[in-house]
């Protein structure tokens, strides 16, 4: 079993943050970033480049899935109960044989170079301290190994997209230096095989994949399997023709189309650790989840970055979790804002809850700092509801959905 990292000790009473800023307001000293979730976004809007905005906070289509995911959270309220006795809150976890700090993972983003110079590296250090997990994406600006050595003795996951079989000596060689690099489980997005109809990175004719740098494809420009590939086909370096290899790179890892359940072999033969697959949305695929063997399903919509018009992830979650809630891990991701909102989905079957655009947000404003005060927020908003609603502990026997009601 593997038990969590060292907590740093601004992260070890998540409630006490609070306590912290009134101290400090005392003193005269304010705040340097903003408590208000909704103010985030806005925040780093007015700092980040147009195209660079236009992609984080983009969706697929006319925006319904994502509105779809927000709006599902306002249709459950949490049922308070009084009178329970209890000194603090058990926010700790187990999740996919390790143990938690906290129920909270960082999602897997792309491209962070966007949004701010300290990249995939300061929210892995931010990660670490915070003691939770931080998941690097395939379309990172670093390597493997890079966001690794930023990660220290951090908890860390690798994500995949998963290039189709005719690149099987990619992936294997993407799995080798993960597992290579301490990277404790695999996390193989379903829904990305190639990228949603996106109006905002439309409107700036705006693919960073497809850009003359390294920014969202360094992983592909750092494989040697990859380099190998790409001068047998050109007879040149990487460093030669750059735009030529991140066209190259984006369709392998991007190729048009799914790889199949059968598959999945080739990932099980290949990594030793726990496989998540990240875009689960029905019971039956759940249900195949389970018989294909792996440890992890992840409820996700990709945020509503994908699918125009598709059902919020937090509507799903309940079926699932009844189906396979005992059978294998449920994490949940798309449309995680605030701390009740992580209370609601654990309360509806997930062990864990994947956060992406609100950390993003902070990178931008704050960078390392700034994905820190957005981890502290959510976290001591988690654990503040949750004492105050007479919930001891994020443990199913205390928070299941006999703590929430239907409102709509």
């Amino acid at each position: 079993m593997t038990t969590h990292r060292h907590v740093d000790p601004s992260f070890a009473r998540p409630a006490a943050y609070q306590q912290e800023i009134y101290s400090k307001g005392l003193k005269g000293i304010r705040p340097r970033f903003t408590f208000d979730v909704s103010q985030w976004g806005p925040m780093a809007k007015e700092i980040l480049p147009a195209n660079a905005w236009g992609y984080v906070h983009g969706d697929a289509g006319s925006r319904q899935t994502d509105e779809n995911n927000l709006a599902s959270f306002k249709r459950w309220g949490i049922v308070p109960s009084r009178l329970v006795k209890f000194d603090k809150v058990d926010l700790s976890t187990k999740v996919l044989g390790m143990d938690l700090a906290y129920p909270l993972i960082l999602a897997p983003v792309g491209v962070l170079q966007l949004f701010n110079e300290g990249k995939e590296l300061a929210v892995a250090q931010a990660a670490k301290n915070a003691g939770v997990p931080y998941t690097l994406s395939t379309a990172a600006a670093s390597s493997i190994e890079e966001a690794a050595q930023a990660s220290d003795d951090g908890l860390r996951f690798f994500q995949l997209y998963w290039p189709t079989r005719e690149h099987d000596e990619i992936t294997i060689s993407m799995l080798k230096r993960a597992k290579a690099a301490g990277y404790k489980a695999l996390l193989v997005t379903l829904d990305t095989y190639i990228l949603g109809w996106r109006p905002d990175d439309e409107n700036h004719a705006y693919n960073p994949f497809l850009r003359p740098d390294s920014i969202g494809v360094e992983i592909g420009f750092s494989d040697p399997v990859f380099r190998k590939h790409f001068k047998k086909e050109t007879g040149k370096e990487i460093e030669e023709d750059l735009p030529h290899a991140a066209r190259e790179w984006s369709q392998i890892v991007f190729p048009g189309m799914s790889n199949g359940w059968e598959d999945l072999q080739l990932l099980k033969e290949h990594w030793d650790g726990p496989i998540v697959l990240k875009g689960i949305h029905t019971v039956p695929d759940a249900k195949r989840a389970v018989e294909a063997g792996v440890q992890g399903i992840v409820v996700s919509n990709h945020g509503g970055r994908q699918v125009d018009g598709c059902v919020a992830s937090l509507d799903v979650l309940p079926d699932i979790a009844e189906a396979v809630g005992d059978k294998i891990d449920i994490l949940f991701d798309s449309g995680i804002r605030c701390g009740t909102d992580i209370v609601k989905a654990l309360a509806l079957g997930a062990k864990a809850v994947l956060v992406g655009r609100p950390y993003v947000y902070g990178l931008a404003f704050g960078g390392q700092d700034g994905v820190e005060h957005v981890l502290k927020s959510l976290l001591g908003d988690l654990d503040l509801s949750l004492q105050l609603s007479g919930i001891p502990s994020v443990d199913k026997k205390h928070l299941n959905r006999d703590c929430l009601r239907r409102i709509n």
